[in-house]
């Protein structure tokens, strides 16, 4: 088991490091003494000490000192700081592990020490419910082992793939901002049935099943999603009425180049 025996630091006790450490004890994969969260957040560290019934601190380079691995979860924006703050508690003998979004490997190398055994991750908010989408890729310094026991922690919220840091941000675009595509689509699909005559809240229910039926379809029937959407469209009916003024529209092209957009951003922010 790759987290056998394994103290983490969840550093950064938000959404994401809650999700977590949620999935970690759902799934055991770890015990509640294997875990420590820091956070400056007085109630967040109270949460996290009354619901999990883990240890919590606000020092940041204590958590680091004591624990085998680090899962770094603060925003972006803090990153810089916060390396600074635990640099002198990294060494070769820790694993750390970011989900930062646009934070490349070669940047905490850099701020925490050549060597520093690095994995980045870029998970999804599914993640809150366990049902999240994450894609991982070594640093430099970082071995097979070190990316199986950030697999271990990120499959106790989710599915798991393999890729190359050249990709991460087109990862970012896709299955890390994809969310919103789906609410988005939510969104449109109530507002037509309330301008269709519907009450808000059938016009809700209906688009949420419908959403999460088709999701479980694709998943489950393991059919493409072309041959999918061309079984629902008869010819000459109301599926084909729909995706000809889709397609008159330019729906498909225009959500491909907002994806595009998206990856463009995460690479920017990468460098700045």
């Amino acid at each position: 088991m790759p987290l056998r025996d394994k103290t983490i630091a969840i550093i950064g006790a938000g959404n994401m490091g809650e999700a977590l450490v949620r999935g970690l004890l759902h799934t055991r994969a770890v015990s509640p003494n294997q875990l420590v969260a820091a956070d400056i957040r007085p109630h967040r560290l109270e949460l996290f000490a009354n619901q999990f019934g883990i240890e919590v601190t606000d020092d940041s380079t204590r958590a680091a000192q004591g624990s085998d691995i680090l899962l770094l979860a603060v925003k972006p924006q803090q990153m810089s700081e916060l390396l600074a703050t635990i640099r002198p508690a990294v060494d070769r003998s820790k694993l750390v592990i970011s989900i930062a979004a646009g934070v490349p490997t070669t940047r905490i190398e850099e701020e925490l020490g050549d060597t520093t055994r690095v994995v980045r991750v870029m998970p999804n908010t599914p993640a809150q419910i366990g049902a999240g989408a994450a894609a991982l890729c070594r640093g430099r310094h970082a071995d097979e082992e070190d990316l199986a026991a950030a697999d271990a922690i990120l499959r106790a919220v989710g599915t798991t793939v393999h890729t190359e840091e050249a990709l991460m941000d087109a990862v970012t675009a896709l299955s890390g901002t994809g969310p919103a595509y789906v609410f988005l689509v939510a969104e449109a699909m109530i507002e037509a049935g309330v301008e269709m005559g519907m009450p808000r809240e059938i016009a809700r229910s209906l688009t949420l099943q419908t959403i999460l039926g088709a999701a479980r379809l694709l998943v489950e029937s393991g059919e493409e999603p072309a041959d999918l959407r061309r079984k629902v469209t008869s010819p000459n009916g109301t599926t084909e009425a729909a995706m000809k003024m889709m397609t008159a529209r330019g729906f498909v092209p225009a959500f491909i180049e907002a994806i595009k957009a998206a990856a463009r951003r995460s690479s920017e922010l990468s460098r700045a």
